[in-house]
């Protein structure tokens, strides 16, 4: 591997953090939605990256299934983010405390 599995861990770190403080900072549905994808990436870079290290496959098939599911929650979240501005024509997440 030519970059260390410190730096790649390091940078999976860095990411989930900046997805966490996205997800917790923002008042808009949308970022929110962000800072989930990019916790999932910084998972499945930390996963690609000890699969390199560990010379093992699963972890790569690990993220496949991540992606995949990333995919499935994007489209998810868009249509109920787009429901929701429909409704009441705003995308501050404290408008919806109610799920009727």
């Amino acid at each position: 591997m030519i970059v260390p599995f410190g730096h790649v861990l390091l940078l999976a770190g860095l990411l989930f953090v900046l997805g966490m403080v996205c997800v917790v900072a923002r008042r808009n549905l949308i970022m929110i939605l962000l800072g989930v994808e990019i916790m999932l990436n910084a998972a499945a870079i930390a996963l690609v990256g000890a699969s390199l290290r560990w010379q093992a496959m699963e972890g790569q098939v690990l993220v496949l299934f991540i992606l995949a599911v990333a995919a499935a929650e994007v489209s998810v979240g868009l249509a109920l983010i787009v429901n929701a501005h429909r409704r009441s024509g705003r995308l501050d997440p404290n408008a919806f405390h109610r799920l009727g």
